[in-house]
């Protein structure tokens, strides 16, 4: 939408992007296809390479076996990406596991070498002009990315007369910086994608606009009124947490400090730490360290999932929800991520019931206390409720949960969304 809004210099920030009209709630502010995306290797066969349509019936790259695709049409139109992986998936077989971000970088130096020019993705910001934060790089994320340029080099070395090192490692930090997950209507993850133009929007732990996606493009709505001359704000993590957590993970992964009114007055963080109201009121050392404690099983559970079976993780979930519970109520966001995780792995091994009573604990504190009105978060979890009740036939609670979904996505995806008619056919089936 040229015209609707401008790249401006944000105060304090740098780059930004600045409405030049108003916005109503629900209103697309731009969209903006992506410069390069790859599909994750677990979605093979469920989604199409090249344009990620979810359907039966693909049809499979007669070659390698493994890409599945619509059509002739858009077999044709991946190939100068697919054939990157083509032969080298068959040569390596069971080998072949280059990450994603590897896959991604690998399609950006094709892409730049068969398109120099500027592209309809880069209207606002291009690829050359992303922020690499090189300087700011500790060893362990430089010890990352020397191990991916060692993957770029031994999957797809005949492919490429690659850039020198530096330049290597100057891509694939700007790629870590300013790539962006494609997720479907669940939260569950698709792909990795470039969205230049989507890139220069700034965060803030209070934001006016949503990012969603529709195939390979992704689509910027207002979940807030925005006036004319107003910047145009995103969320970059999961808004779930206290001020301290989401400020440790925007410094890791994006290298700045949020000062977003959230962050300024913390006016949240005493609801989403909230203490037991049982027997005498734990010393604030006791909390601090229960705190320290929640904080360290969650990056053991993210690593657990690697190697752990099902029911270990499980064990892991109700273990540290009976400890964290001596001294946080069930609405406490650490219990909460807990609860998500232990619904997550109930999911997997079908315990329908399971799933459902974890779920039905997490959804009203997600959806009255911790998260913005229009969530994805909050969606997501309401749609799974729903398909749970109305998978275990209780039909009135499902189109209940079903429709708190749509009120939700149709005003962040849009109401002739795939997603949103999909439900929208649920519910009538029903």
């Amino acid at each position: 939408m040229p015209g609707a809004m401008e790249r401006f210099l944000s105060e304090g920030k740098g780059r930004g992007l600045q409405a030049r009209k108003g916005f109503g709630v629900g209103e697309m502010v731009f969209t903006c296809p992506a410069y390069t995306h790859v599909l994750t290797v677990n979605e093979r066969g469920n989604h199409c390479e090249f344009c990620f349509a979810r359907k039966e019936g693909l049809a499979k790259c007669g070659r390698c076996k493994l890409a599945f695709y619509c059509n002739v049409t858009c077999q044709k139109a991946d190939w100068p990406m697919h054939k990157l992986e083509c032969s080298s998936m068959s040569k390596f077989g069971q080998n072949w596991n280059p990450s994603e971000t590897v896959r991604l970088v690998a399609r950006i130096l094709v892409k730049q070498k068969m398109h120099p020019e500027k592209t309809p993705s880069e209207e606002l910001l291009t690829v050359s002009e992303f922020e690499s934060h090189l300087d700011k790089l500790d060893n362990e994320k430089r010890e990352l990315i020397e191990s991916d340029i060692a993957a770029l080099h031994h999957f797809y070395s005949k492919h490429f007369d690659f850039p020198d090192r530096a330049d290597l490692i100057e891509l694939f930090a700007k790629v870590n910086c300013n790539g962006f997950t494609i997720e479907d209507e669940e939260l569950s993850h698709l792909g990795s994608a470039i969205f230049p133009s989507v890139a220069l929007m700034n965060h803030s732990c209070c934001p006016n606009v949503i990012v969603t996606y529709k195939g390979t493009t992704a689509e910027v709505r207002a979940v807030k009124e925005i006036g004319p001359g107003e910047e145009i704000f995103t969320s970059y993590i999961d808004l779930l947490y206290p001020t301290e957590d989401r400020q440790d993970r925007l410094r890791d992964s994006y290298f700045f400090t949020c000062d977003c009114r959230e962050c300024a007055t913390k006016a949240k963080d005493n609801e989403k730490l909230e203490i037991t109201k049982y027997g005498e009121p734990p010393k604030p050392e006791v909390i601090k360290d229960m705190i320290k404690y929640a904080r360290n099983i969650i990056e053991e559970f993210r690593r657990a999932k690697h190697y752990k079976t099902p029911s270990e993780l499980l064990e892991i979930c109700e273990l540290s929800l009976d400890k964290m519970g001596s001294i946080f109520e069930d609405n406490n966001v650490y219990m909460l991520h807990m609860m998500y995780q232990a619904m997550g792995v109930c999911l997997y091994m079908q315990d329908w019931d399971g799933a459902l009573r974890y779920g039905q604990k997490i959804i009203k504190p997600y959806s009255n206390k911790h998260y913005p009105a229009y969530s994805l978060n909050v969606a997501s979890m309401w749609l799974k409720l729903g398909r749970l009740y109305m998978g275990l036939e209780h039909h009135s609670a499902g189109a209940k949960a079903l429709r708190k979904a749509l009120a939700i996505m149709e005003v962040a995806h849009g109401k002739d969304h795939p997603y949103v008619l999909e439900i929208e056919k649920e519910l009538e089936e029903k």
